[in-house]
């Protein structure tokens, strides 16, 4: 049987890392703050009460999708589907369109920004790769206007990051969490990656420093990961109650 993503894509080397991927969710978790619908976020408790927590159950779906056989990957987007209608229905609404464009658009952002940061730049090829694969999941999830191609997605991209932002007090709340989650020294450097990887708009709406100060230590972790040091690394970014997990992420 045929798998979702093909085995030699440059999606499975991006979403097959832990490194990548939690340097994707430092990017996301600064833009998912600014989201207008944010607040559909906070209905059931769950990301309020463990942001960590929440981000690792979501890689665990990406990464279901992302490796799954094409059954398999089709099932687990069905499964996140059925999870949001039954959100709208506990709420008595519905998330806007809008919210789910904006995911979709910055895993597949986000995706780009870490593997460029953490690796090489991605040739124009390697980009179209990484929208089509995000395409079709938002295809399955019979999302409304999707963009045909690259190109036209980057327009709406920068569309949506004028539009469909703002800083409000789930903002506010949801980086109290974070540093609840963290302690003080892991939420400096959470904030200092998003200032490596987020947009000019989600880094103004924050207020986030434009020095990057924690860019010479992203080039010292290459060559510490060359060296099989980066496991350690691991330990001390995360709390301890995450830090096994974070080396399932590497497939």
């Amino acid at each position: 049987m045929s798998t979702f993503v093909d085995k030699d894509s440059i999606v499975r080397r991006i979403w097959g890392s832990a490194d990548t991927i939690l340097f994707i969710f430092a990017g996301a978790s600064a833009e998912f703050a600014l989201n207008k619908a944010v607040d559909w976020l906070y209905f059931t408790g769950k990301l309020p009460a463990d942001p960590l927590g929440r981000l690792f159950s979501t890689v665990a779906y990406a990464q279901k999708i992302v490796f799954a056989e094409e059954d398999g990957a089709l099932h687990a987007i069905d499964s996140i589907t059925s999870v949001h209608r039954t959100v709208e229905a506990n709420r008595g609404g519905k998330i806007p369109d809008e919210a789910y464009l904006d995911v979709l658009f910055q895993l597949i952002d986000y995706s780009i920004r870490a593997y460029e940061l953490l690796h090489r730049r991605m040739t124009p090829q390697e980009k179209t790769e990484v929208f089509q694969v995000f395409h079709r999941v938002g295809a399955r999830m019979q999302l409304r206007n999707l963009p045909d191609n690259y190109p036209s997605w980057e327009r709406m991209r920068r569309d949506y990051l004028q539009q469909n932002l703002t800083c409000s007090t789930f903002t506010k709340d949801l980086y109290h969490r974070y540093r609840l989650s963290l302690g003080g020294f892991r939420y400096q450097l959470l904030l200092q990656a998003q200032v490596m990887l987020a947009p000019r708009q989600v880094r103004r709406l924050l207020g986030l420093s434009p020095v990057p100060y924690l860019w010479p230590v992203v080039q010292v972790y290459k060559v510490v990961r060359f060296l099989r040091l980066d496991r350690l690394c691991k330990l001390i970014i995360l709390p301890r109650k995450y830090s096994g997990q974070v080396f399932r992420l590497d497939v």
